[in-house]
């Protein structure tokens, strides 16, 4: 992994040839969890080298999951970034983190999975998993969709045993037969099908549960960056639109990504990737944060997700979702021509 992210932070010093850059470079810290899907515009993005195009030198930083991410933004070891909803809404109660854009929507990608031996007894009726133990990690968007599951079959989480795990060591109970059903993300889900031919059972779009993926920043950052986080915000998008014209490459890509993560996926796994997991482009940004007539989609769709966090005593309130989902840098994007231009440009 050393050699990954050193390898991500030298890619973009120099445009060309090794010849220096005529836009002059602001530096910018970007933090993410590889291998994983929303996470793919920023190799995207390195390779075909659109930060410098912008002005921009990215310094990456990659961490395991979503709450170690958000707790190191009190440090400012890193400025901008991508997560997980739940994280998202932690950093915003804890850290004073704020919400700039979306993802990805990963209702699909978080799920519960049971061992092909239970899976045709809990397929007729899920409800008798009742006292059974659900392999887990704990506050996270597959908690989210798991509750949601529970919920749809009249369950609740007092009637199962959640066991609180990180997501390899949930693969490793499974594969090994220490353990039935799991809530997991993708591309776990890809891997316990293939591995252990675990079963697909439920997920949040099974209950309506919208799950979506976070653009971060640091309030201060933000504040006292915008063209920056304006920039960020139009090389992310544009990578999606990229992907979205380029579908072969990009899929390369993807396995490439998620190899040097420590991830291998299958072709049929990295088509469901991108099969599954919705993207919004700049207009469907500006649209889904539109509070024109009200709360906005992703307002809602936050909101639900911390009154979840609130339920597992996470965070002790729900907060207002217009204090921490900052929809200026995404009008900004959008009301800029030369970023718009960039952030919508298919080549």
């Amino acid at each position: 992994m050393k050699k990954i992210v050193l390898g991500l932070l030298l890619v973009g010093a120099f445009a060309g040839g090794g010849q220096r850059p005529a836009t002059a470079q602001t530096a910018i810290g970007i933090s993410y969890q590889p291998a994983l899907y929303w996470a793919l515009p920023f190799y995207v993005a390195t390779e075909k080298k659109w930060w410098e195009e912008l002005g921009l030198k990215p310094n990456f930083s990659t961490f395991p999951a979503g709450a170690p991410q958000v707790a190191a933004a009190q440090a400012k070891s890193w400025d901008v970034g991508g997560a997980g909803s739940v994280p998202a809404v932690l950093g915003a109660a804890r850290f004073g983190l704020v919400t700039i854009g979306i993802t990805n929507d990963e209702s699909k990608a978080n799920a519960l999975y049971v061992r092909a031996g239970k899976y045709a007894e809990l397929s007729k009726d899920p409800a008798k998993m009742k006292g059974d133990k659900i392999l887990i990690t704990t506050n996270s968007t597959a908690d989210y969709a798991a509750q949601g599951c529970l919920k749809k079959w009249g369950l609740s989480k007092s009637d199962v045993q959640f066991v609180n795990l990180g997501q390899a060591q949930i693969i490793s109970a499974i594969t090994s037969g220490n353990g039935d059903i799991a809530g997991v993300w993708a591309p776990n889900t890809y891997t316990l099908e293939e591995k252990d031919g675990a079963k697909y059972l439920c997920s949040g779009a099974d209950t309506g549960a919208i799950v979506p993926g976070a653009l971060i920043a640091r309030a201060d950052y933000v504040k006292e960056n915008p063209e920056a986080v304006a920039k960020f915000l139009a090389v992310y998008l544009r990578a999606w639109t990229w992907i979205k014209a380029h579908h072969k490459e990009a899929v390369a890509m993807m396995k490439t990504f998620y190899a040097q993560g420590g991830v291998e996926i299958s072709d049929q796994a990295a088509e469901t990737e991108f099969s599954t997991r919705p993207i919004f482009l700049l207009d469907q940004q500006v649209a889904i944060m539109d509070r024109s007539k009200g709360a906005s989609e992703v307002d809602s769709w936050f909101t639900n997700i911390a009154e979840f966090m609130k339920g597992n005593r996470t965070i002790p309130q729900v907060p207002a979702a217009a204090s921490y989902i900052d929809d200026a840098p995404m009008k900004r994007v959008a009301s800029d021509p030369k970023l718009k231009a960039f952030a919508t440009k298919a080549d």
